[in-house]
């Protein structure tokens, strides 16, 4: 059994994150969900502006589009959902399999709506329509005005992916969104159990903001809290996950309804500290109903030297606050580094959109 299989046997589902067309063209990605165990795929702005600047796959789509008159936003709608409703087809039997748990493949909306929240469900209504491939998600950034969009976006019936979460506080401003739109989505006469959802967590940066502080401040009690923070704010996450979707009467009516969990999704699951383990955010978070999204460098870290003793979370909540406190307590504004890696979250990925743009519109020209 590979560390994958004890993984899914303790209810973590294992995701790439990333997806190119040399993947789907050259079957590595079949090859990984047949002889790896990856059960779906996330993208994001910043792993399209790198696939479609390496060019491999794109570039007679890329003269075509041009030659009929295309602009570089409609040829980079064109390539991406192109990519991602191949990825969807490839992942179909894993989505029948898991009864539509699993299987499944993110996009997410263009970057530059993200405080634009009429905006973003106009577009995620877009791409679930041109995709149009029941096991697609749709990522919706967790700012305040991309709230009102995940709603919109499940009472209409469709299955999202709410991206860029940091801190317990707006995770549970998600699940409220989601449970509202639930509601909406019942009252219009849908099928809840076709509408899923999940809850990206951004671990990696977490340890490198909280890290940068604690090694300004240089203590020996702040230099002992190193690395330790993002693993404990997913932890933290997790018991409001538990107390929303396991304990609230709220959701357990619409669960008897059809109503699926949302799944907390650990991202950002590569370490950038060299000196931790590079499993760090595989094994310290394993429980049932989470999914971890890795890099492929992640990935076969995991199979090679992972070591999965059991759930390493429920039992680790009230430890991971605990942490968080003894953090607060040396100084450093956990609140207020949670807002800033949020809004850098938004900025980089609408930076790597505005590169992707002009490297398609060199290639067009």
């Amino acid at each position: 059994m590979s560390t994958i299989d004890e993984l899914h046997n303790e209810g973590v589902s294992v995701w790439l994150d990333d997806l190119s067309r040399e993947r789907l063209t050259s079957g590595n990605l079949q090859n990984l969900v047949d002889n790896s165990g990856i059960v779906g795929v996330t993208t994001n702005p910043s792993i399209f502006q790198a696939a479609i600047s390496n060019g491999i796959g794109y570039a007679s789509d890329i003269a075509a589009l041009a030659a009929k008159g295309k602009n570089a936003d409609d040829v980079i709608f064109k390539l991406t959902t192109d990519d991602v409703r191949q990825a969807c087809d490839v992942f179909a039997q894993v989505y029948a399999e898991t009864g539509g748990v699993d299987g499944r493949v993110s996009i997410e909306v263009d970057p530059r709506l993200a405080r634009k929240g009429e905006q973003t469900f106009i577009q995620a209504q877009k791409l679930w329509e041109t995709i149009d491939r029941p096991n697609l998600m749709i990522k919706i950034p967790a700012t305040k005005e991309g709230l009102p969009a995940i709603t919109h976006a499940i009472a209409h019936g469709i299955s999202v992916n709410v991206t860029l979460i940091f801190s317990e506080r707006r995770y549970r401003e998600v699940a409220a969104a989601y449970i509202e739109g639930l509601h909406k989505a019942y009252e219009a006469g849908i099928d809840l159990s076709v509408i899923h959802s999940v809850a990206s967590f951004f671990i990696s940066r977490v340890d490198t903001e909280i890290d940068a502080q604690l090694e300004a401040m240089g203590s020996p009690d702040a230099l002992a809290m190193r690395g330790r923070a993002g693993v404990a704010n997913a932890r933290v996450a997790y018991g409001a996950y538990m107390e929303i979707f396991e304990e609230s009467n709220e959701f357990l009516k619409l669960q008897k309804l059809g109503a699926n969990v949302q799944r907390p999704l650990w991202a950002s699951t590569g370490v950038k500290n060299p000196n931790y383990s590079p499993t760090l955010y595989v094994d310290q978070l394993v429980s049932k109903n989470v999914v971890n999204t890795m890099p492929e460098k992640t990935l076969h870290a995991t199979l090679d030297r992972a070591e999965i003793t059991g759930d390493t979370i429920r039992d680790s909540v009230y430890a991971g606050q605990r942490t968080i406190e003894k953090i607060i307590r040396l100084g450093v504004d956990f609140d207020k580094a949670m807002i800033k890696l949020k809004n850098e979250g938004v900025e980089k990925f609408e930076i790597a959109w505005n590169e992707l743009i002009e490297t398609v519109e060199e290639a067009m020209s």
